[in-house]
């Protein structure tokens, strides 16, 4: 339902690579700014948004983020969601640097 009214009331703004969609809306916050909303593609996850959208939603950059995708580096790896309580979770046990031995130091 309120995927609906965001839609119907308030103005599309752009979309990420990753099929969020950013809304800009007729009413304002407490700061006299109008309020910015995002409807996510599939599961309704925060960690999904990147950087510059988040920048935008957060009203930290008043433009509108361009495609970054385009303009990605070598060294920029692509967004991974947070895993956190799923299957593919970090555990320490399952680490390939579990193996390693620690030694507790203790002063001369």
């Amino acid at each position: 339902m309120n995927s609906l009214w965001v839609k119907l009331f308030n103005k599309k703004v752009g979309q990420d690579h990753f099929g969020n969609e950013y809304f800009l809306g007729k009413n304002t916050n407490y700061l006299g700014k109008p309020k910015r909303f995002v409807l996510y593609k599939g599961s309704d996850q925060s960690s999904k948004v990147p950087a510059m959208w988040h920048a935008w939603l957060h009203y930290l950059a008043d433009e509108l983020p361009t495609d970054t995708v385009k303009n990605r580096y070598d060294w920029q790896q692509e967004h991974k969601p947070n895993l956190t309580g799923t299957k593919h979770a970090y555990s320490p046990a399952e680490s390939e640097h579990s193996s390693e031995v620690y030694s507790k130091w203790s002063p001369k």
